[in-house]
């Protein structure tokens, strides 16, 4: 959304005010303004761009208006827009970006459009005011009971498929994961071998294995715990390993009455707002896969003062685990290990790490917006 609402600008376009994926996984049927302040979002920025909730009828599909679909590529410059994109305007009055994912490069883009970003990330997004209600109210029932840590816990159904991760499953889960992975004709690589990629820290951490590095950081049983997920693969069963380490484990649906999510149920990227908001509160943040959301939670911590977050190092981690679990490492080295390797992986000040010609491979400009702060 910050990347679209630049390029109009960039442009000097009329912003339609963006459509949220309905065709994923989650199959969460929410609008835009279900989930954000849409009057807040348009009026914060009219001295920006101009942003209209629909398109006009005038020049609607109905009436035969000619309208292009694309993708825009990619981690692309300012000069693709202006040469690339721009140009497409004359014979196409609009224009349908129908992916708009990392679609403005990390880095190399004027300072202005970047503190535009930063306006739109940080000012202009705002949650509905339900949203942000039921939200403060969880933040404040964590509160009441000291310091807490979010858990970003990305084992869940979707996210192993996607990945082809399954260390930790069982036999029919694996199968199950394999099922749901060929079923989705956008996930082109199928075969992936789930151990050489958890090697390379390409998989979420399981349950079990984020409950021997939270104790390893030095957290003991009385850390409470807020999960900031959705629902973890394999059920409560699952979570028992860590349960047991820190009996203070909480969810959303265990602090609030079930009458308080209402409209919000089986709404999942409402619901992710809650979490988002009671992640980016916590005193300390611990994601254990990087999504999106983890991204975008950091760079908030980092806007709101550089709190606590911790950027763990799945592959290095993996190699500890194992060293620990077959005998060649104690738990006192296993641990001295885990807390010298992320002494500064915590959130702290710094800039974007720049990867020339890899634009993947470099730090994600919202997971640490520099130019915002």
């Amino acid at each position: 959304i910050c990347d679209m609402v630049t390029v109009a600008r960039l442009l000097n376009l009329t912003l339609v005010v963006p459509e949220l994926d309905k065709k994923s996984f989650w199959a969460d049927h929410s609008n835009f303004e279900d989930v954000f302040d849409v009057d807040h979002f348009i009026n914060s920025l009219r001295d920006e761009v101009r942003i209209i909730k629909r398109l006009p009828k005038r020049i609607s599909l109905k009436v035969g208006y000619p309208q292009l679909e694309m993708p825009p590529i990619s981690w692309s410059n300012e000069q693709y827009y202006l040469q690339k994109i721009l140009p497409l305007f004359s014979k196409y009055k609009v224009i349908h970006f129908n992916r708009t994912d990392s679609r403005l490069a990390n880095n190399g883009i004027s300072f202005e459009l970047q503190r535009l970003r930063c306006r739109v990330n940080f000012k202009a997004l705002k949650f509905t005011p339900k949203i942000e209600a039921l939200g403060k109210k969880l933040i404040g029932i964590l509160q009441q009971k000291g310091p807490y840590l979010a858990l970003h816990l990305r084992y869940e159904m979707d996210m192993l498929a996607f990945s082809g991760c399954t260390h930790g499953c069982s036999q029919n889960e694996a199968e199950e994961l394999q099922k749901l992975r060929y079923a989705f004709p956008w996930w082109r690589e199928k075969e992936i071998i789930s151990e050489e990629k958890r090697s390379h820290g390409s998989c979420p951490l399981t349950p079990d294995e984020t409950t021997s590095i939270l104790r390893g950081l030095g957290f003991d049983k009385s850390t409470q715990i807020y999960i900031a997920s959705g629902e973890i693969y394999g059920g409560e069963a699952r979570l028992a390993s860590l349960r047991r380490a820190f009996p203070k484990i909480v969810k959303k649906e265990m602090l609030l009455d079930p009458k308080d999510f209402g409209q919000f149920r089986n709404h999942s990227s409402q619901m992710a707002a809650l979490d988002f908001m009671v992640s980016v509160s916590s005193d300390v943040f611990v994601p254990t896969y990087d999504g999106n959301m983890a991204r975008v939670v950091e760079g908030h911590r980092r806007y709101n003062g550089y709190r606590r977050t911790y950027r763990l190092d799945r592959r290095k981690l993996v190699e500890l685990l194992d060293s620990h679990r077959n005998g060649s490492l104690s738990w006192e080295e296993f641990s001295a290990a885990v807390k010298s390797s992320h002494e500064a992986r915590k959130g702290q000040p710094g800039f974007r790490r720049i990867v020339p010609e890899k634009p993947k491979e470099e730090d994600y400009f919202y997971a640490n917006p520099h130019e915002c702060l």
